[in-house]
Formats: C-alpha cells, sequence, structure tokens
C-alpha cells in the first residue's frame, strides 16, 4: 500500500500580503510534516510538496478550502518515500520568473493559449500546420521531450522572452506549448500571443498530466522533475532514451550532483563513468580534497559553498543547469 505521495501544482490567483503568507503557509505544511519547495507571489502559488498520503489529502483539503485557488489541479503521483529532505516556502516576485521588465505585461488570468487535454494534445501534435514547441531550459528536455519538438537553447525560462523571435518561421502555424506541468506554458504562450502568434495552445497538466492519461506516447526519454527524483518515466507506449552520460556519450537518464561540493553541478552520467569519476564531473573536481563519498546515487544534502568562478562558467554548458526550484 502507498504510503507517500508527491503533489506537483500550481495556482495563478492574487494573493494579499503574500510574505505573510508564504510565512504562515510554510508553518502550516511543516504542521502536516509535508517537505517539499512553494514559491509564493502576489500573482499566486508554484509549489511541489510531498509526505504521506493523509498529509497530502489535508493539504489539498486545505488548498481548495481557502477558496482563491479552487482552480488548482494537481498531479499526483505515489512515491516509495518523500521526495525532499526539508520544507521550504519562500515569496517572490512570480511562481515563474518571465524575464520582462514589468511582468504585469502579461496576466495568464486574461490571456493565455487554449488549453489541450492530453488526448487532444496528441491527436494535433502531428498535424502538418501543427509546431510542438517545449518551452523548458536545456537540461530538463535534453533528458526528454516530445518526438519532432522545437527545443530552445535556454538555461532558465527568463530568457524565453528573448528567443520568441526565433519563432518567426513558424507563424501561421498552430503552436502547442508544453511544459512539466503546465505553469511555464501559462506565460509561455501569453508571451507569444503577446507578440503577434495567433494560433496558440498548451498542454493542460503539461507533461506529468500527459503520461497518466495519454500514457506518454511519443515523449522520448524521461521527464525532469524539481525534487529529489530528478527523472520520472512518463511513456508507457513507445518509451526510449535520448540523454547521454556527460562524460562519454553513451545512453543514459541517470542525473546527479557533483561530489565536490563547492561546484555540485547537476549532470548527465552513466554508472560506469559515476564510480571511475566517484561521482565527479570533471578530473578537477575528482581531485578537490573535500569530495564527498560517492555512494553511486550521487545526491547529497546541499548546504551553503562559497562562491566558485569556474563553476559558474560550466553552467554555461547546455547540460549544467543553474540552480533551480519547484518549476521555475
Amino acid at each position: 500500500m502507498t504510503q507517500y505521495q508527491t503533489l506537483l501544482y500550481y495556482c495563478y490567483s492574487p494573493i494579499e500580503d503574500g510574505e505573510k503568507f508564504a510565512s504562515d503557509h510554510l508553518e502550516f505544511c511543516k504542521s502536516l510534516d509535508l517537505v517539499g519547495r512553494i514559491i509564493v507571489a502576489d500573482e499566486g502559488l508554484n509549489g511541489t510538496v510531498s509526505g504521506t498520503v493523509e498529509a497530502c489529502k489535508s493539504y489539498m483539503d486545505a488548498i481548495y478550502a481557502d477558496g482563491r485557488f479552487n482552480k488548482t489541479e494537481f498531479k499526483i503521483d505515489a512515491v516509495d518515500e518523500p521526495s525532499f529532505i526539508k520544507m521550504h516556502c519562500r515569496y517572490k516576485a512570480e511562481i515563474v520568473h518571465s524575464g520582462l521588465r514589468d511582468p504585469k505585461e502579461i496576466d495568464p488570468n486574461r490571456q493565455t493559449g487554449v488549453h489541450l487535454e492530453p488526448k487532444d494534445f496528441l491527436a494535433m501534435k502531428d498535424q502538418e500546420d501543427v509546431v510542438v514547441l517545449d518551452v523548458r531550459s536545456n537540461y530538463e528536455h535534453n533528458v526528454g521531450h516530445f518526438k519532432n519538438a522545437v527545443t530552445l537553447d535556454i538555461d532558465n525560462f527568463r530568457e524565453f522572452p528573448e528567443k520568441i523571435k526565433e519563432l518567426e518561421q513558424y507563424r501561421g502555424k498552430k503552436i502547442l506549448t508544453y511544459c512539466t506541468g503546465g505553469i511555464k506554458c501559462e506565460k509561455a504562450s501569453a508571451l507569444l500571443l503577446k507578440e503577434g502568434f495567433e494560433d496558440v495552445y498548451q498542454l493542460h497538466g503539461g507533461i506529468i498530466k500527459y503520461g497518466k492519461e495519454a500514457g506518454g506516447e511519443d515523449f522520448e526519454g524521461q521527464c525532469y522533475v524539481f525534487d529529489n527524483r530528478v527523472t520520472v518515466d512518463v511513456n508507457s507506449v513507445n518509451p526510449s532514451v535520448v540523454s547521454t552520460c556527460f562524460n562519454c556519450g553513451k545512453q543514459t537518464t541517470k542525473m546527479i550532483n557533483c561530489a565536490n561540493p563547492t561546484c555540485n553541478e547537476h549532470f548527465t552520467q552513466c554508472d560506469e563513468c559515476g564510480w571511475e569519476m566517484d561521482g565527479c564531473c570533471s578530473p578537477a573536481c575528482k581531485e578537490n580534497p573535500n569530495k564527498r563519498e560517492y555512494d553511486g546515487t550521487g545526491y547529497y544534502v546541499k548546504v551553503p559553498q562559497p562562491v566558485n568562478i569556474d563553476k559558474i562558467s560550466k553552467r554555461k554548458h547546455k547540460n549544467f543547469p543553474p540552480k533551480v526550484s519547484v518549476e521555475d
């Protein structure tokens, strides 16, 4: 019997005094013994939380009882153990950083792409006049993406507005956007509409819901998630592996953190290279005297580390994501 669940959700709904809400909400989550990461902004909530089945039900009941978040749709996964170590709830300017000088330029509550249920997305995605657009970051679509999807070279969603000009060749086509749980598409599709694209759609509930309701058909690889699981399987129809080891190029779905705590970068590495490199991304990191002991998992509890210039430069490589939380 399943003892734990992980909930992925978001809701665009105005929150007055978001900072106080975040503080109070953190204490509420702790009272339920939940762990996870939640971003609170004046525009709404964006979170992933994990705990017992009973605690997760209590949390969902409370969210709906609030009244402001009745549009929330929880994606629920059964897990063997909680998907986080601690509980964080932080107030930020946006629940997904849009990269706009004035974030109020777009409001998903007023204008966004047409929501497509998974079965409708599946029916449309291969039509001749359709372009399937992945609005996620490099490290996400490198490990998994829809077949024939258009991907953008971005390290963070805040870079998306600057990339829209690269999509000019697709004007006049139907643009089907997708992301992990749907939250990025709310803003991506709104931005596309603002820039004059007319037929813009989004996969409602994202890849996670598509996996549950459409079997994940034609999603190649695995889906990156923002918790300790790192990646999850979504395709039960025609699964495949598309990601490769950062060190040797061999196909692998395993993503780890570098054993050098000053680096701590997140990258794909096969088991063979993992043991050979002691869980490090480079020979230099392998020689670091403070290297953590590699146990085959490549997961370590993060602790604050001094800023390292070499580490910052490494993030420019497409396999190295910036540090993110929830669905940034």
